[in-house]
């Protein structure tokens, strides 16, 4: 039930400095038989060049060798990003997530995990909004949100319809603070719009550096819940208390946060793990559990370690 994830977001690029070979030896030494690779998105694809692997066979029957060789599976392609941004970068970004699942599909991959977007706040917008404040007012405030809405479920049926000529059974959209899909009820509600296919990659920290409570996240997601994410947060005593949990600053000034991303059980200690994998299991989810680490306060091997520690100890068998 664990996983090790390669994906490379927002800060850190775990493993990226090896070669694909060489990470996978890495992680397989971990214990670790199986890996989430960023194929589309804004990652780095640094060892998943989704470009090379749809247009050579070869390649792709060599790719898949290295894993099969040593015992080793993909439990998803990750292909995070904004497809909705209305510029020539989110064009490259809607191409990108198009590619990876037709790669999903050749390489027999069934789960893709992608983040919702962000649109702008009208057709003459160029710049994602996130609204966040009531839509009561301003006035230009629930007209834009519903558009955003809009072009959001219109995107998803498209891309949805793509994936089901590729053969993938599972879309795991990542509830993420800055997209359209951030919390249990606007996963929900894009579900609705759109097919079954389509459910949670649960991150817990995205909904702990909110204020919510992803275990009672998970009792709301009976049944689509498709990937989880082991990552951890904390809120910093004191910082929050003062400022709320609106948290601009860059990630890398970790001691003037409000909140942090950290390595598994140095935010939430080892018991409220084991009851979050619990209740995830009760609610259907008996998936894997991808690591994602992107802890600042200390070392890429100090972080991976210490958050496999925590999730053996907490996983659900």
């Amino acid at each position: 039930m664990e996983v090790f994830s390669n994906e490379t977001r927002n800060c850190t690029d775990v493993f990226a400095d090896l070669s694909y070979t060489d990470m996978l030896d890495k992680v397989k030494s971990l214990g670790i038989d199986a890996v989430e690779m960023t194929a589309g998105g804004w990652g780095a694809r640094k060892h998943c060049n989704t470009a090379e692997l749809l247009a050579d066979e070869g390649k792709r029957k060599e790719f898949m060798g290295e894993l099969e060789k040593r015992g080793m599976r993909i439990s998803a392609l990750n292909t995070s990003c904004n497809p909705l941004w209305p510029s020539k970068t989110g064009e490259e970004y809607k191409k990108s997530m198009y590619d990876c699942a037709t790669l999903a599909g050749l390489l027999g991959v069934k789960k893709i995990v992608a983040m919702a977007g962000l649109p702008a706040g009208s057709e003459t917008d160029t710049t994602p909004n996130w609204i966040t404040s009531t839509v009561s007012w301003p006035d230009f405030m629930a007209p834009a949100y519903e558009y955003q809405w809009k072009v959001t479920i219109e995107f998803w049926n498209e891309f949805i319809a793509h994936c089901k000529k590729c053969g993938i059974e599972h879309i795991a959209i990542e509830e993420f603070p800055g997209t359209m899909v951030w919390s249990a009820s606007t996963l929900l509600k894009l579900r609705e719009a759109t097919d079954p296919m389509l459910g949670i990659n649960l991150d817990p920290s995205h909904m702990m550096v909110l204020g919510a409570d992803p275990i009672a996240a998970a009792r709301a997601l009976k049944g689509c819940i498709f990937h989880v994410h082991g990552k951890d947060a904390r809120i910093e005593r004191g910082l929050a208390d003062t400022d709320g949990l609106l948290e601009p600053r860059p990630v890398t000034e970790s001691a003037d946060r409000v909140w942090n991303y950290v390595a598994v059980g140095c935010g939430k200690d080892l018991q409220w793990w084991k009851e979050f994998f619990s209740v995830c299991h009760m609610m259907g989810y008996d998936g894997d559990v991808s690591l994602e680490m992107e802890d600042l306060t200390m070392t890429v091997d100090a972080g991976v370690n210490t958050s496999i520690d925590a999730l053996r100890q907490t996983i659900s068998r």
